[in-house]
């Protein structure tokens, strides 16, 4: 990897943790228990909000995982709906793996 990429590597990213990701957590209320918003002026420039909803074993054959867009984001004005407003790294280790993994597609690193 050259300097170029990794320091926009670096830019996306402190310490492993997606910058421009908003994680919520509705409480087990359903199947997508955490969404995740993916923010910020990522390489498609379509305008679109992307979005993934997913369960605790997105991986998993009984899992769950599916991504959808809008052309506003789903968490603003409000985001009272996805539930409760968490870290990144409270979400479950194969729910940070999958961002991290479309994290680095979005962004073409």
């Amino acid at each position: 990897m050259n300097k170029a990429k990794e320091a926009r590597r670096e830019r996306l990213y402190t310490n492993r943790i997606p910058k421009y990701v908003r994680c919520y957590d509705n409480g087990s209320e359903s199947i997508d228990q955490y969404t995740v918003v993916f923010t910020g002026n990522f390489i498609s420039r379509k305008r679109h909000c992307w979005y993934l909803s997913m369960s605790t074993t997105p991986f998993h054959p009984q899992g769950f995982a599916q991504y959808g867009w809008r052309e506003r984001p789903i968490d603003r004005p409000t985001y009272g709906h996805l539930g409760k407003k968490i870290k990144f790294e409270d979400l479950p280790e194969d729910c940070q793996t999958l961002i991290r993994r479309d994290y680095e597609e979005i962004w073409g690193l």
